[in-house]
């Protein structure tokens, strides 16, 4: 496949043999399925183009026909052309009665559920153990069969919460990451338990956001219960009198203008960018049609592609805020002695990724081609319909974690190399993005996007998983929750030192 009329090189489809012939240009050498072959010669420095775009430039002299990655292919600097809110545009967003619809539970704030679950949230690690002996009471009791409306109990523990700046970054962002997760409208109760002595401390969360216990709210430590024993009883007896009221939850029809998808990318490949991401951009551009929000993120992976992004923001201040989470990142990375081109991984250049341009310009099509209505910081409430931008970093359980934080009831994960990743308290669908990696994985993948290289059409695809979207959003369930997937996918971002 030759991507764009400009382009000079071209994607195997399937692995190309030496001698084989393109359009004219035969092949040099063995060309792995997924990868690049020279279309014409290509002169050392100059630009490697794929998509349109720059995705690296020659390290030696590249032969037509030549395959084409790591071993001539580098990175260098370039300009971008912001051109901020160039392509900015009203949306075209459907009345609510002829929006589509889903079977979701409306809360008392006004935010619509996709799952029901009682959450078990952790202050620190220390209390992690506690928080997962809880848990597993609970499901050892049986008590659960009482109550046919709950999806379950989850223990989301992590492992920072002390030694950190209690005034700085890092602070702030697991406070909002646990503020997050506790108002996601797909939890029903929260039972929250910490130490008693950590940087994190439970009082001082509670009053920043003015939180008081209640029939679904419920909050102790360790130390003031009296040990480990006493603290699992004390939180299995809060569980045990939340749950009736949580189980009172219901589902009605919602318009779709109420779901909030978060988008990944992960195992990413060299069809990425050319099938399931594009074809997970069609779905958004139907959600934001119908009224929805979707939140593109991952910053380090979009990074080399975030010039296409400023051109469609909504204002010149949204796409100014992109590009200064940029420069943070270029920063930040410096900073730990890193590069931003340690990204791709080996699994992604196994599958055809040669620079994190190229990876970026294929994961940035997830957001499909609506305006971008907002950039949020990691963990920041989305206050926005429409396409946003919330900064995280390229990790998907990291990221994910800010996703859902933000209030994101639904997901959708697309990957090539075959990601096994779920996310309680919200559903992942995982979009395999070609025909083998599904057939081998048939477990784990919900959507085979790989038929768009046998010829069907992105759109068709994109309102495939559209409607998948809303038949989860209504109960149905993806494969990453039969297997059982999201207790342990609960990763807070963690920035600063480690004192």
């Amino acid at each position: 496949m030759r991507l764009d009329v400009a382009d000079n090189v071209v994607v195997a489809v399937d692995s190309l043999p030496a001698g084989f012939c393109v359009d004219g240009v035969v092949a040099r050498e063995r060309v792995p399925r997924g990868h690049k072959m020279a279309a014409a010669a290509i002169a050392a420095g100059a630009p490697i183009v794929k998509f349109g775009q720059i995705i690296g430039f020659a390290s030696r002299d590249v032969a037509a026909g030549e395959w084409v990655h790591e071993h001539n292919v580098a990175m260098g600097d370039f300009a971008r052309d912001y051109r901020f809110a160039e392509a900015a545009r009203v949306e075209e967003i459907l009345p609510v009665e002829r929006q589509a619809t889903f079977e979701g539970y409306l809360r008392a704030d006004g935010k619509v559920g996709t799952r029901n679950y009682l959450a078990i949230l952790t202050s620190v690690n220390c209390s992690a153990s506690v928080a997962r002996l809880m848990a597993q009471e609970i499901e050892r009791s049986g008590v659960l069969r009482d109550y046919p409306h709950v999806d379950g109990v989850i223990a989301l523990v992590h492992g920072g919460g002390c030694a950190l700046d209690v005034k700085g970054e890092g602070y702030e962002v697991l406070k909002r990451t646990q503020w997050g997760y506790a108002t996601n409208p797909n939890v029903a109760a929260v039972v929250m338990v910490g130490l008693g002595c950590e940087g994190f401390q439970i009082d001082r969360w509670k009053e920043a956001y003015g939180v008081e216990e209640s029939d679904t709210f419920r909050t102790m430590t360790i130390q003031e219960v009296g040990g480990t024993r006493k603290t699992v009883e004390k939180g299995v007896a809060a569980i045990r009198e939340m749950l009736p009221v949580a189980d009172r939850a219901r589902r009605t029809t919602r318009p779709a203008g109420d779901l909030t998808l978060a988008l990944q990318c992960g195992g990413s490949d060299g069809y990425s960018g050319v099938t399931a991401n594009p074809a997970l951009g069609r779905a958004v551009d139907l959600l934001v049609r119908h009224g929805g929000a979707a939140i593109l993120s991952e910053t380090p992976e979009i990074y080399g592609a975030e010039h296409l992004l400023t051109r469609r923001a909504a204002t010149r201040e949204i796409g100014e805020k992109l590009v200064r989470r940029i420069k943070w990142w270029e920063d930040y990375t410096a900073a730990a002695k890193m590069q931003m081109n340690n990204n791709p991984s080996p699994g992604n250049k196994a599958g055809g990724l040669t620079t994190i341009l190229e990876k970026s310009l294929g994961a940035a099509a997830k957001g499909g081609s609506t305006t971008m209505m907002g950039v949020f910081e990691y963990a920041e409430p989305v206050t926005a319909k429409g396409l946003v931008f919330m900064d995280t970093p390229g990790y998907d359980p990291v990221a994910a974690t800010g996703q859902v934080a933000g209030g994101a009831n639904i997901l959708a994960f697309t990957t090539g190399r075959g990601s096994a990743y779920g996310c309680k308290p919200t559903p992942s669908i995982k979009l395999a993005t070609n025909t083998p990696i599904y057939e081998k994985m048939i477990d784990d993948m919900d959507v085979n996007c790989g038929d768009v290289l046998d010829g069907v059409s992105l759109d068709d695809k994109g309102r495939e998983i559209f409607d998948l979207i809303l038949r989860v959003a209504s109960g149905e369930r993806t494969k990453s929750e039969t297997l059982g997937y999201g207790d342990a996918e609960f990763v807070p971002w963690q920035i600063g030192a480690t004192m």
